[in-house]
């Protein structure tokens, strides 16, 4: 049985460099025809085919959208005095007397099955007994977040902030007057032309979308930076209700922040850690389920919270599938490609009573790194489970979520971190971040390594790193 399996793998393997380097082989052979019979061309037949070469090349570059590299990024580390355990957890949850026994033992099981460990954070406001979620509150957690990435960001890449253009700002639940793109420009002193942008309620994959959004600006602008900032607040979005589906956003997110800084010029390509090569962005809004599975509203006591829908998973899963859909042809190998159309097509031309099952692609093929949202451990689980993918490649998403929680769209900039300071990224390494958000939406990123790329200075993973991966109960 195990020679069969091993022989159906290796049949496999050849099948995929065959088909993976058809087109290689072809052109070699064409060419090498070529060669053999120019001295039958004419002058003029050899000046046409000159001649449709340059205009080739020419048209190829000139429709070639501008290259987008990541020059650096930084995730933001809170102070140890703002970790947060599971007994304090639960003996705050206690102490102030707004949950009841049901919700009290509902907290306690989420958290034990959650994934987190015990050096989470939390802001200053969640400390108090009973809690403070004031304003004022509220923005010192944004600027002590925000501000310590781009501050840890700008030391790092020496970056001149006049040359940023662009600023994309992303944070679901937490959108004050003034904005937190006008607060980056009045702490930095930005250009007065910066093209600001400042995302709200648009959940966990809005990082993405941010990323996406600088993408299209810089490819309007030449010569220029992109700075792109992702978090979450939390001061002002915590629950005190009962109702359990409002409870969950308690036991699972944390404090947590990235800015990233992309760059044009093709001058910056040297000192860039990856360059962007996709993003795949997917919207689920349509649907009245997808649409109301994460909803913020108020419960029967007026109590303001994130609802989430016991849907959740299912719909995240069809969300997915279309993502999956439109990314597959741009990154997979033909070799798959052609498995996945065969079964397609045999299920539609063939009306069998049993129809194939369709077939999932290996997208181990195509990416080397895996930086799945740690939304939680049901939502490692399920694409660990539909990607088909080995625990090492869901290894970076386990232990973010275990260190940090669910930091919401700055999660996949955790992972990535934790990628790097494991020495793990190689030049020409291909890395897929994907990521959930509320809408519903499920958006992709791809990037590749233009170098062996090391930890920068401050990388959050910096102290602790020889830790893990440690071992979760699941």
């Amino acid at each position: 049985m195990d020679d069969n399996v091993q022989i159906r793998k290796n049949v496999k393997l050849c099948y995929h460099y065959l088909i993976t380097h058809f087109l290689k082989l072809l052109f070699v052979a064409s060419l090498t025809v070529l060669v053999m019979n120019v001295s039958r061309l004419s002058l003029n037949h050899l000046a046409f085919i000159f001649l449709v070469f340059v205009l080739g090349t020419t048209l190829f570059f000139m429709s070639r959208p501008r290259s987008v590299y990541l020059v650096d990024y930084s995730c933001y580390l809170p102070p140890s005095s703002l970790q947060f355990t599971y007994e304090k957890f639960m003996k705050h949850s206690i102490l102030t007397n707004i949950f009841n026994e049901s919700s009290l033992e509902f907290q306690s099981k989420i958290l034990k099955r959650s994934g987190l460990g015990d050096e989470t954070y939390l802001p200053e406001a969640i400390h108090y007994v009973p809690p403070r979620p004031t304003m004022a509150a509220a923005r010192e957690e944004a600027e002590l977040v925000v501000f310590g990435a781009l501050d840890s960001l700008f030391e790092n890449t020496k970056v001149n902030l006049k040359e940023i253009s662009v600023l994309v700002v992303n944070c679901s639940l937490f959108n004050p007057t003034p904005s937190l793109s006008a607060m980056i420009v009045n702490k930095y002193k930005l250009r007065e032309n910066v093209k600001s942008f400042n995302l709200g309620g648009m959940g966990c994959s809005a990082g993405v979308i941010a990323v996406d959004l600088a993408n299209d600006m810089l490819q309007l602008y030449r010569n220029t930076y992109a700075l792109v900032v992702s978090t979450e607040n939390i001061t002002q979005n915590w629950y005190f209700g009962n109702k359990k589906a409002m409870l969950i956003p308690n036991c699972l997110f944390r404090i947590g922040g990235s800015a990233v800084l992309l760059s044009n010029k093709s001058c910056d390509r040297k000192r860039s850690k990856y360059k962007l090569v996709h993003t795949v962005r997917t919207h689920k809004g349509s649907d009245e389920k997808a649409f109301n599975c994460v909803y913020q509203e108020q419960d029967e006591t007026l109590k303001t919270g994130v609802s989430l829908s016991k849907d959740l998973m299912a719909i995240a899963g069809e969300a997915l599938k279309t993502n999956i859909t439109t990314l597959g042809p741009l990154v997979l190998p033909m070799s798959e490609q052609i498995l996945f159309f065969a079964t397609f097509l045999v299920n539609k031309l063939f009306n069998a009573k049993k129809k194939m099952k369709p077939y999932m692609p290996d997208f181990k093929l195509a990416f080397d790194h895996f930086c799945i949202h740690a939304g939680g451990r049901a939502v490692i689980d399920e694409l660990e489970k539909s990607l088909r993918l080995l625990p090492k490649h869901v290894e970076a998403s386990r232990m973010t979520l275990h260190r940090f929680g669910n930091t919401s769209s700055s999660s996949i900039w955790y992972e990535l971190a934790y990628t790097e300071a494991k020495g793990r990224m190689r030049k020409g390494n291909r890395v897929w971040q994907i990521a959930f958000g509320s809408g519903f939406k499920c958006n992709s990123a791809v990037w590749v390594a233009l170098r062996d790329v090391e930890p920068s200075v401050k990388n959050p993973w910096e102290y602790c790193i020889h830790r893990y991966p440690v071992k979760i109960d699941l």
